[in-house]
């Protein structure tokens, strides 16, 4: 149960010395439940509370994260991230004042037309029952699951200089997978690739019809996949999926423009960017057809909101245009750092983590093609659904990506189904080869629940949406 904290009573009642305060309190609630080969394996509930302090001193700023919400805990926090801001002040590497954290006053309400108690949880089991007998299509469906993950948050954010911010989001994470085997020949289709199906919307998505008819729709073909002939290999034309299109864009753009990694602060762990700072306004990343948005906006996707963590009010931005690499994904602090113009996306994980420079929703604007003018222009190609493999080098420059489901294109027609298609690429020649982008109806709506950064590791978030793409001459490979 939720606890009734007075936050902004709680600010008032902090007093170390310190330039500016901020408090930061996050309530999140989970739901997942999972049948897995007819039999309810999860069906739980948790939740999590607690409040990060955050203060500037010396021109660097502490943290201390606690459960104990009382006016001695925030009391006690709050000189441990005043200590703690202190210390790092002798070793400073830049010097922040306020201007880092800019008064903001507003709220934010996910988009929903029924909540979370519209559905009862036995009611929702059911439809997850339901949904594991349509993926078993025959018995070749050696085995099939069906989960679905309800998030509840809370996050409100107050400080010193007049911030005050409400933010209430309504969340899901939902897969349904089968896998087909005959002999040694394993095949496995899911509902947009790994969990890629996570959106901020209402339980109105559960609508069992169209959740059944995708069902058998992925339970039959993975049973196609099983007589399917390989990917063939060569360089050719690629039509990509926006299903892909979520890691392709996830992998070889947010984390490459993330400006922490740019300025070196991930190295050691979550590694560095081929991307340098004067690279921005100059660096031709893509195609003309080529334009990326940071759009934390976008109604439903998985990480909309109005404000960042640090409380900088978030706005539509081009990263890219044209093709043209002209804004990085920065928050305040980075943009003080680098000089660059950036987005509100410093975001943390949870209470007990300081924000960092994160991805939200980043997506590929759609073009004026539609699916099958894209497959029209291909004389010998491949298209291709849904990730199930992924390597990228620690600047984020050459990939290998592998998928679930393929067909051929021949002569501008979709023909054979093939089983394991791969793809490879070098991040900017991969892009500037975009020859083809799909219109609004081949716009699709993806995301991540987990995406990893930082040290303590903070596991957050992230939305992706862009139309079908067209590719010319990637390197195309068959194989596991």
């Amino acid at each position: 149960m939720k606890l009734d904290v007075d936050i902004k009573k709680l600010l008032s009642a902090i007093d170390v010395p310190a330039d500016w305060v901020g408090l930061r309190e996050v309530y999140e609630a989970h739901t997942p439940r999972m049948i897995r080969d007819g039999v309810p394996v999860v069906n739980a509930s948790a939740s999590t509370h607690g409040i990060m302090v955050e203060v500037l001193v010396n021109g660097q700023f502490g943290y201390f994260g606690t459960p104990d919400m009382t006016s001695q805990g925030i009391s006690r926090a709050a000189k441990k991230a005043f200590k703690q801001a202190e210390i790092a002040s002798r070793h400073s590497v830049h010097s922040f004042d306020e201007s880092a954290r800019p008064s903001h006053q507003g709220s934010y309400s996910s988009p929903f037309e029924k909540d979370r108690d519209s559905l009862s949880a036995g009611r929702l089991n059911e439809v997850l029952l339901e949904a594991y007998n349509h993926l078993k299509v025959n018995d070749k469906i050696v085995s099939a699951s069906s989960l679905c993950q309800v998030i509840e948050s809370n996050f409100k954010f107050v400080s010193s200089n007049g911030s005050e911010i409400n933010q209430d989001f309504l969340m899901f994470e939902f897969d349904l997978s089968a896998t087909a085997a005959d002999g040694s020949n394993q095949q496995t289709r899911t509902f947009g690739g790994m969990r890629g199906t996570c959106r901020q919307m209402g339980m109105e998505y559960f609508d069992k019809y169209e959740i059944f008819a995708n069902a058998n729709r992925i339970g039959e073909q993975a049973i196609e996949l099983l007589d399917a002939e390989d990917c063939p290999t060569g360089e050719m034309d690629l039509v990509i999926a926006p299903d892909q299109m979520m890691l392709q864009i996830h992998e070889s753009i947010g984390h490459a423009l993330e400006v922490d990694r740019i300025l070196g602060d991930e190295r050691n762990y979550a590694g560095w960017s081929f991307v340098k700072l004067e690279d921005f306004g100059k660096l031709q990343y893509g195609s003309k057809l080529m334009n990326i948005t940071f759009d934390p906006t976008l109604e439903s996707e998985f990480a909309s909101y109005a404000y960042d963590d640090g409380g900088l009010k978030a706005t539509k931005e081009h990263l890219i245009k044209d093709g043209l690499l002209v804004r990085g994904l920065g928050g305040q602090e980075s943009q003080i750092r680098s000089g660059l113009d950036g987005v509100a996306n410093f975001r943390a994980s949870s209470w007990n983590r300081a924000p960092i420079d994160r991805m939200a929703n980043i997506n590929l604007e759609p073009g004026n093609q539609s699916f099958d003018e894209l497959i029209a222009e291909v004389q010998h190609g491949v298209y291709v659904e849904s990730n199930k493999s992924w390597s990228i080098d620690d600047y984020r420059n050459k990939f290998q990506f592998g998928c679930e489901y393929g067909r051929l294109i021949e002569n501008g027609k979709l023909t054979k189904v093939l089983k394991n298609p791969n793809y490879r690429g070098v991040s900017t020649p991969f892009w500037n080869s975009l020859k083809g982008v799909g219109n609004s109806d081949t716009f699709g709506i993806y995301g991540t629940p987990n995406c990893g950064k930082g040290e303590p590791n903070q596991v957050i978030r992230v939305g992706h949406a862009s139309p079908a793409c067209l590719f010319d001459k990637i390197q195309v490979f068959g194989g596991v």
